[in-house]
C-alpha cells in the first residue's frame, strides 16, 4: 500500500467545509481520495437552487475537468441503485439465515475466474454487485458470537492494485445506499478485512459530516485494552489514521476514550503526538506546552475523581509492565516523561517548581495506583529532581514536602550508598533551612513540622501513620509496606533526628499565630499532639506547657481540628501515668488562667467580687479583631479547665494510692470564670467551634448541671429569636442606674417612671443589661409591697431573666442576699456566697415570707432553688470522688457507706424544700382562705404544684419521704389536683398503713387514697 494516496489534513478540511476555493488548490493527487464525493456533487440533482451554489458547481467541474477517473464513477452513478438495493436485502436475508454461506448469492452468480479477476473484467453494475456481496456477507458474520477476532480473508480488499477503485465502488455505494450501508457499520466491517483503515478514512473523506458519529461508534465497541488484542489493535489503528486526517479533532477523540474507558495506548499515543506537534512549533526547546498536556492529561487520568477512570488506565499502565517490547506506547510514554522531567532540571525558578511538583505527583501516581516499577534510569532522574534545593517560596515549600512524600513512598529509590548519602545530605540539609524557608516564604506550614512528624511516627513504628501522612500531602492513597520503610527509619532516627532531639527541637518551635481550620498543611501543633501521644516531653523532661498555652491563647475561629485532641493529650500527660515514664508535664497555673480571663467576653463593667460567687468584669481595649481571638482562647482554656477536672476526678482512686500530689483547680478560680456567658457565646456559632462545643457541652453538664437547666436554654432560645423593641418611647427620659435607682425609691406611691424604664430595659440585650443588674437585684424587696402594680413585677422578671442568660451563678447568690428577711441581717451581716448556698440550698427559702405571695418573684426563687438543689448534688458527688478512704494497708475503702450518706443528706434537703414550699402554699387570713381563683395565692400554688411535680419525676421516692414525713391536710386538695405525679402515692399507701403511731394520720390517709382514686376513675 506504499504507492496509494492517503487523505491530506487540507483535502478533508477542504471538503468537510466545502471550500470550492481551496478544493481549486490541490493537485490530482490530492483530490484523488475525494473524486466519488466531488463527482455526486456536481452531478446529482441539488436541493440548492441558488446561484451562489450554481457557481460553486461549475467550480468542483472544472476541478474535475482532466481527471480520467472520473467517467468511471460517472458509470457507477449511473446504474439503477433501486434492483441493486433490492437484491442486496435478499442477500442479508440469505446472510441472515442460521447457517448461510456465501456461495448463496442473489446479488452474484458462481465467480469462475475468481473474485479480483472478475471484478476487474465487470462492468460498472457488476463490480458494486460484487462489492456488496463481500461487505454484507462480512457485516452478516459481524453479529455471530465469536470468542476471537474475526478476520475476513478477501481478495478484493487485500489486493493494493484494486483498492483505488474498490475505495470508489465503496464510497458510490454507501453514498447512494445509505440505509442498507450505515456509515457505522460500514466503518466496524472495515475492521475486519486488510487495508480496512485505509478504505475506511477513504469512506469518511466523502462524508465528511459522519467523522465524529464514526468516531464515536468505533470507541464506544472498541476494547478496554486495545494493545491485548488484535482487534484493539486494528481500531485503534483506524482511528489514529482518521485523526492523522483530521487533526484537529485529535484529543475530542481521546476525550471520547477517556469518556468510554476505551482504547488507552490510542489516548496516549494521541496525546503524545499532540505533544511533539506543539513542541515541534515552538521550536525553541521550550517543552512547557508539551509538558502540561502530556504531565496534565495523566495526572488527571490518575488523581482525578473518576474512579473508573483511574482504573482503567491503571490496568493499561499494568499490563503494559508485562510487555517488555519497546515499541510499546507505554513505553513511549515513559521515554517522554523522562525526556521532560531532564528538561526543567536542575530546578532553580519558580515555574520550573511547579512543574517539579508535577512530576512528583505523576510518579507517586504512577507507583501508588498503577504500580509501576521504576527503571535505574529513571530513579537516577527522580532522586536528583527531589534533592533539589528551591528558592525560599510557597512553591518551594510545597516542592519539598511532596519531594518527602515521593522518598518515602518509593524508598527504593535510595538502592545504594551513594544514593543514601545523598538522601541523608539533603534531609539535613532540610533541617537547617526549615527555619529560614517559614520566615522567607510566608507560608505557615512549613516542611519542618513534616519532617518533625515523620520521625515521630518512626520513633514510635507508627509506619500505618506516615502512610496516612504520604497519602493526605499527595492526595493519593499510598501503599507502603513496613519493611520498606525501614531503611529510610533508620535513616531518621539515627542519622538526623533522635527522639530526645525531636522533643527539644519541637518545643522551641514557634507557635502558629491565628490557628483555625482553614490553615492546611502540617503545622506545629501536629507534632506537639503526637509527641505527647507518646509521652516524649515527660520522658526527656522537657516543659511542654508553655507551648500548649500559647497555642491556645493564639487561636482563633474557626476552630482547628486538632486543637481539642491536644488538649485532651496534653490532660492525660499531667493526670494519668505512663508506662513509659513516671514523669507528668506541668498543668497550666491558675495565674495564666486568670491572665486570659481578665478581659471578659461581656465587655462590660460589672461589679462583684468571688467571695459572693460573682465574676470580675472589665473593660477591655482590644482591636476589633481580638474579641474573637480571646473568646477562643477563654472557651478553650474553659474546656482545659473541665476537662482537667473531670479526668482528675475519674482517676482520683489510683492518684491517692500512689501518693502523687496534683494540682486541683479550686471553687475560687472557676468561680471567677464567665462559664455560661462563654458557652452561649459557643452555642451561638456552633460552626465556628465544631470539634469543641460537644464535648465542652457534656462536661458542661456533668459538673454544672445548674448551668444547664432546660428552662434556661429555653429562655435563651427565646430572647434570641424574638426582637422586641420598647413599647412606650419618651424621648426626654434617658435611662441610666441613677435614674432608675431613684425610680425604685418612688415605689409604691409613684410606680410610673419606673415602668418606663424597665420597659426601655427589657428591649436592650442581655449584656447591654449588665451594668442594671445590681440596681435591678438590690430593689428586689421593695416589690414585695403588695402595692406594686402587677406590670412593674412582670417587667423585672423579664429583665432577671435575660441576665439570668449571661450570669447565672453571681445573679442567683445576689437574689438570694438581696431577698433575705430584714430581721435576718440585723443579726449576720456576711452576704451568703455560693459556696454557702449550694452546701445548703435551704437558704433560698430563708427568704422574706411575702415573696409567695407574689407570683413573679415567686417563680424567680423557684428557678433558684432548683439551680442550688442541681448544685448541690452535684458537689457533694465530687466531693465523694475527690476524697476517697484509704485504710493502713493502702487500700481504697468501699464507698457504699459514704454514697448512702450522701443520699441521705440530698434526700433530707429536697425534701425540707418540699415541706416548705407547701407550707407556703396554705392560707394565712381568711381573705386566702375564700377559695378565690384569680388571688395571688391560687396563682402561687400552681407554680408550687408544677416546680413539685418536676421535682416528684426526677426522684419518685422523694414522693414516698414526703408522704412518710407528712404535711398539713388542708394541702391534700391541692396536691391532688395541681401536682400530676401524685399518683405515685397509690404504690405505697398500704406502707402507710402499716406504719405504727397513724393515730394522727388516718384520717389523711385516707383521704389522699379517695382523692386519688377519684380522681384517676
Amino acid at each position: 500500500m506504499a504507492y496509494t494516496q492517503g487523505v491530506s489534513p487540507e483535502t478533508f478540511e477542504a471538503i468537510h467545509n466545502v471550500n470550492t476555493d481551496k478544493l481549486s488548490t490541490l493537485t490530482e493527487q490530492q483530490l484523488r481520495p475525494i473524486l466519488p464525493c466531488l463527482v455526486r456533487m456536481s452531478l446529482c440533482a441539488p436541493l440548492d437552487t441558488s446561484e451562489k451554489w450554481t457557481l460553486e458547481r461549475k467550480k468542483i467541474l472544472k476541478c474535475l475537468s482532466g481527471i480520467d477517473v472520473v467517467n468511471s464513477l460517472v458509470a457507477l452513478l449511473s446504474i439503477d441503485f433501486h434492483e441493486l438495493e433490492q437484491d442486496a436485502k435478499k442477500e442479508m436475508n440469505i446472510g441472515n439465515k442460521l447457517g448461510g454461506t456465501q456461495t448463496e448469492s442473489t446479488l452474484i452468480s458462481q465467480l469462475e475466474q475468481g473474485l479480483t479477476l472478475d471484478f476487474e473484467r465487470s462492468d460498472a453494475a457488476r463490480k458494486l454487485r460484487l462489492l456488496l456481496s463481500e461487505l454484507l456477507f462480512i457485516m452478516s458474520q459481524m453479529k455471530e458470537t465469536r470468542v476471537g477476532f474475526y478476520h475476513k480473508s478477501s481478495e478484493l480488499f487485500e489486493s493494493d492494485v484494486y483498492l483505488e477503485e474498490v475505495s470508489d465502488v465503496l464510497c458510490i455505494a454507501q453514498a447512494e445506499l445509505p440505509s442498507l450501508l450505515p456509515v457505522t457499520e460500514v466503518a466496524e466491517a472495515l475492521l475486519h478485512v486488510e487495508n480496512g483503515p485505509w478504505l475506511l478514512c477513504r469512506v469518511v473523506a466523502n462524508v465528511p459530516d459522519s467523522f465524529y458519529h464514526v468516531c464515536t461508534s468505533l470507541i464506544s465497541n472498541g476494547e478496554q485494552q486495545d494493545e491485548e488484542t488484535v482487534g484493539g489493535q486494528r481500531r485503534s489503528e483506524a482511528l489514529r489514521m482518521l485523526c492523522e486526517m483530521c487533526p484537529s479533532q485529535a484529543l475530542t477523540i481521546r476525550a471520547l476514550c477517556v469518556k468510554h474507558c476505551r482504547l488507552p495506548s490510542l489516548a496516549v499515543a494521541l496525546t503524545l503526538h499532540h505533544c511533539h506537534e506543539t513542541s515541534d512549533v515552538g521550536k525553541a526547546g521550550d517543552v512547557t506546552e508539551g509538558l502540561s498536556d502530556v504531565v496534565g492529561f495523566v495526572i488527571g487520568l490518575l488523581l482525578g475523581s473518576d474512579q473508573k477512570v483511574r482504573y482503567w488506565f491503571a490496568q493499561f499502565i499494568r499490563n503494559g509492565q508485562k510487555r517488555k517490547d519497546s515499541s510499546s506506547i507505554l513505553h513511549a510514554l515513559r521515554q517522554e516523561l523522562l525526556e521532560q522531567l531532564i528538561c526543567i532540571l536542575p530546578i532553580v525558578h519558580d515555574a520550573q517548581v511547579v512543574q517539579g511538583c508535577a512530576f512528583i505527583r505523576l510518579y507517586c501516581a504512577l507507583k501508588c495506583i498503577t504500580g509501576l516499577r521504576f527503571n535505574d534510569e529513571e530513579i537516577r532522574v527522580l532522586l536528583r529532581l527531589i534533592t533539589c534545593h528551591p528558592q525560599p517560596s510557597g512553591a518551594g515549600v510545597r516542592f519539598i514536602s511532596l519531594s518527602l512524600c515521593l522518598l518515602l513512598a518509593c524508598p527504593y529509590l535510595l538502592g545504594n550508598m551513594e544514593q543514601e548519602k545523598i538522601a541523608v545530605s539533603w534531609l539535613k540539609w532540610l533541617v537547617q533551612e526549615s527555619g529560614h524557608f517559614e520566615k522567607a516564604s510566608g507560608v505557615k506550614a512549613s516542611f519542618g513540622e513534616m519532617l518533625l512528624l515523620i520521625a515521630i511516627h518512626f520513633h514510635s513504628s507508627q509506619n500505618v501513620a506516615i502512610v496516612d501522612l504520604v497519602s493526605s500531602t499527595l492526595g493519593i492513597q499510598a501503599a507502603v509496606k513496613a519493611n520498606a520503610l525501614s531503611k529510610m527509619k533508620t535513616l531518621f532516627i539515627q542519622e538526623i533526628f533522635t527522639e530526645q532531639i525531636v522533643a527539644a527541637h519541637a518545643v522551641k518551635v514557634h507557635v502558629t499565630q491565628g490557628l483555625n481550620a482553614h490553615i492546611s498543611g502540617y503545622l506545629p501543633i501536629h507534632c506537639i499532639y503526637h509527641l505527647l501521644k507518646t509521652r516524649a516531653f515527660s520522658k526527656h523532661k522537657v516543659n511542654i506547657k508553655d507551648w500548649i498555652f500559647k497555642q491556645l491563647c493564639s487561636s482563633t475561629t474557626p476552630i482547628h481540628p486538632l486543637v481539642p485532641p491536644l488538649i485532651e493529650v496534653y490532660v492525660n500527660s499531667i493526670i494519668m501515668p505512663s508506662s513509659k515514664t513516671d514523669r507528668m508535664n506541668e498543668p497550666i497555673s491558675e495565674e495564666e488562667i486568670l491572665s486570659v480571663f481578665k478581659h471578659s467576653v461581656l465587655t462590660q463593667h460589672l461589679g462583684g467580687n468571688s467571695s459572693s460567687g460573682g465574676v470580675v468584669y472589665m473593660e477591655t481595649d482590644c482591636e476589633p479583631e481580638e474579641p474573637r481571638s480571646n473568646l477562643t482562647a477563654q472557651l478553650l482554656l474553659l474546656y482545659y479547665i473541665l476537662l482537667y477536672q473531670d479526668t482528675l476526678l475519674t482517676n482520683m482512686k489510683n492518684i491517692a494510692t500512689s501518693n502523687r500530689k496534683i494540682l486541683q483547680y479550686g471553687d475560687q478560680l472557676l468561680s471567677q470564670l464567665p462559664i455560661k456567658a462563654l458557652v452561649r457565646e459557643a452555642q451561638k456559632e456552633q460552626l465556628l467551634y465544631a470539634g469543641l462545643f460537644s464535648p465542652l457541652l457534656k462536661l458542661l453538664a456533668t459538673h454544672f448541671p445548674h448551668l444547664c437547666l432546660v428552662e434556661d436554654w429555653l429562655d435563651e432560645n427565646l430572647h434570641d429569636s424574638v426582637f422586641k423593641t420598647s413599647t412606650i418611647c419618651v424621648p426626654d427620659l434617658l435611662c441610666s442606674v441613677p435614674a432608675v435607682h431613684k425610680a425604685f425609691s418612688l415605689l409604691p406611691n409613684e410606680p410610673t417612671e419606673l415602668l418606663l424604664y424597665l420597659d426601655q430595659l427589657s428591649a436592650l440585650s442581655a449584656q447591654d443589661l449588665l451594668p442594671y443588674t445590681e440596681v435591678i437585684v438590690d430593689n428586689l424587696n421593695r416589690l414585695l409591697d403588695p402595692n406594686i402594680p402587677r406590670k412593674v413585677l412582670e417587667l423585672v422578671k423579664t429583665v432577671w431573666i435575660k441576665l439570668h442568660t449571661v450570669i447565672p451563678r453571681k445573679l442567683r447568690v445576689m437574689t438570694v442576699n438581696s431577698l433575705r428577711p430584714s430581721r435576718s441581717i440585723s443579726f449576720n451581716n456576711k452576704p451568703f456566697t455560693e459556696n454557702d448556698i449550694t452546701l445548703d440550698p435551704i437558704i433560698v427559702l430563708q427568704s422574706d415570707e411575702r415573696i409567695f405571695r407574689c407570683p413573679p418573684l415567686t417563680e424567680i426563687v423557684l428557678r433558684v432553688l432548683e439551680a442550688f438543689l442541681q448544685a448541690s448534688r452535684c458537689y457533694m458527688t465530687e466531693q465523694v470522688q475527690a476524697n476517697p478512704v484509704i485504710d493502713k494497708s493502702g487500700q481504697i475503702q468501699p464507698t457504699i457507706e459514704r454514697e448512702e450518706l450522701k443520699n441521705a443528706l440530698l434526700a433530707a434537703q429536697e425534701s425540707a424544700a418540699v415541706q416548705i414550699l407547701l407550707e407556703s402554699c396554705l392560707p394565712k387570713d381568711e381573705s386566702e382562705k375564700s377559695g378565690d381563683l384569680l388571688s395571688d395565692l391560687r396563682e402561687v400554688q400552681c407554680l408550687v404544684c408544677s416546680r413539685l411535680h418536676q421535682m416528684f419525676i426526677a426522684d419518685p421516692n422523694l414522693v414516698k419521704l414526703v408522704h412518710f414525713q407528712g404535711y398539713p391536710s388542708e394541702l391534700l386538695p391541692m396536691a391532688v389536683a395541681g401536682i400530676p405525679s401524685m399518683h405515685i402515692c397509690l404504690d405505697f399507701i398500704p406502707e402507710l398503713l402499716s406504719q405504727p403511731h397513724l393515730d394522727k394520720q388516718l384520717d389523711c390517709v385516707i383521704s389522699l387514697r379517695s382523692r386519688l382514686v377519684i380522681k384517676r376513675s
